[in-house]
């Protein structure tokens, strides 16, 4: 048998992800899993309905490259109601296969060997990857003003210490995984002003935004014109109908960007689940699921952290997203990958280290839990943690 070829790695630094190793971990030992972001609890029926119709009505053949026409008018009409830019359906909005896929392909599409992309950490660990297949550098700006540990607010003076002339883009993200800070109308003000003389592109990754609590509003960039004329929005459908399985989203973006975008698009990935494509835009014609969201979430988010209260874990802000961060450092003293081993295979809950969410592993004695459970897993967790 002849020896397989050697090959040098375009991803170096990568290995099997966090969330991986930590759920294989839950599993292992029957722990209550709060370490990865999805939801233990089923869709709307009514959604799924909409997904047997599509098939039996013969929506099962390759849909158009950018998606079919009526989501792509709903996503459209979505955007002008809630944050009033419009967008043409037909040059404007592309439905991708998830927000992952829709990140990497807006880097591809406008990132060139040399060039720098800012990025602000912690931050979600596709970034990098991506910006390397591209042949750019990953220049990371720590996010927090105050340098105390919890403190995830953006730093504009930070940001513009790090653009050179080489930076070709940035990417946002708010609300902000893993730390659940939401970015204020005067936070992209700035940021707007801070561009507004520069050709930086944007990468707005908007997934959890319909997940924003206390009465607060998601300052997506396409409430800022300045930021709007220059971004790649990216949601996600995943994440909204609580279908992150179905691993569908879309990008919205000015026609000369999304131009570029679709030219990779229709090379990587081409076109998107046809009757996933159909279900979705006859459900999105009510908006109740998505407005309705912030407080479904808001209340599942007040029962963990009233639980978590009474535990010896220090509660960080969770202004959006479905993740709490807490810090940990009267509890133990290990560093915190161990610590989320030892609370996974000694307590029974998982969650996720901050520092993976670092690219030099910073370490903030800070893990994060996922709180999108049925109450009754969120119940069990407590119940465990409690004993911290």
């Amino acid at each position: 048998m002849n020896a397989v070829p050697p090959l040098t790695t375009r991803l170096p630094k990568v290995g099997t992800t966090i969330f991986t190793v930590m759920s294989a971990l839950a599993q292992e030992h029957g722990a209550v899993n709060l370490g990865q972001g999805f939801p233990d609890f089923d869709c709307d029926p009514r959604l799924l309905d909409a997904v047997n119709t599509a098939m039996r009505t013969g929506h099962n053949q390759y849909p158009p490259m950018a998606g079919v026409p009526s989501l792509r008018e709903a996503v459209a009409a979505k955007i002008q109601a809630l944050y009033g830019r419009t967008y043409d359906p037909g040059a404007e909005i592309t439905v991708t296969a998830g927000a992952t896929q829709a990140i990497l392909t807006a880097i591809l599409a406008v990132v060139h060997p040399g060039d720098e992309v800012l990025v602000l950490e912690p931050c979600y660990d596709s970034y990098e990857p991506n910006i390397e297949l591209a042949g750019g550098k990953a220049v990371f700006v720590p996010l927090g003003r105050s340098g105390q540990a919890g403190d995830f607010r953006p730093d504009v003076k930070r940001i513009a210490a790090a653009i050179t002339p080489r930076t070709r883009a940035l990417i946002l993200n708010t609300p902000h995984n893993p730390s659940a800070t939401v970015w204020t109308a005067e936070d992209m003000r700035a940021l707007a002003e801070l561009l507004r003389p520069t050709d930086i592109l944007v990468i707005s990754d908007e997934v959890y935004e319909h997940m924003v609590f206390d009465g607060q509003q998601h300052e997506s960039v396409a409430r800022h014109p300045g930021l709007a004329e220059r971004s790649f929005i990216v949601s996600s459908f995943g994440k909204t109908y609580h279908v992150t399985g179905w691993k569908v989203g879309y990008v919205a973006a000015p026609a000369a960007l999304m131009a570029e975008f679709r030219k990779v698009h229709q090379f990587n990935v081409f076109t998107v689940n046809t009757p996933m494509q159909h279900a979705l835009a006859a459900y999105m014609a009510d908006p109740a699921p998505y407005l309705e969201l912030p407080a479904f979430y808001q209340r599942k988010r007040d029962l963990f952290r009233a639980g978590l209260a009474a535990t010896r874990l220090r509660l960080l802000p969770s202004q959006g997203s479905y993740f709490q961060c807490v810090d940990y450092s009267a509890v133990s003293d290990l560093d915190e990958p161990a610590f989320c081993r030892w609370l996974t295979t000694e307590v029974g809950v998982a969650a996720i280290p901050l520092s993976v969410f670092y690219s030099d592993g910073t370490d903030r004695k800070l893990a994060r839990f996922c709180f999108a459970k049925r109450d009754e897993t969120l119940h069990h967790a407590l119940e465990r943690l409690s004993r911290l």
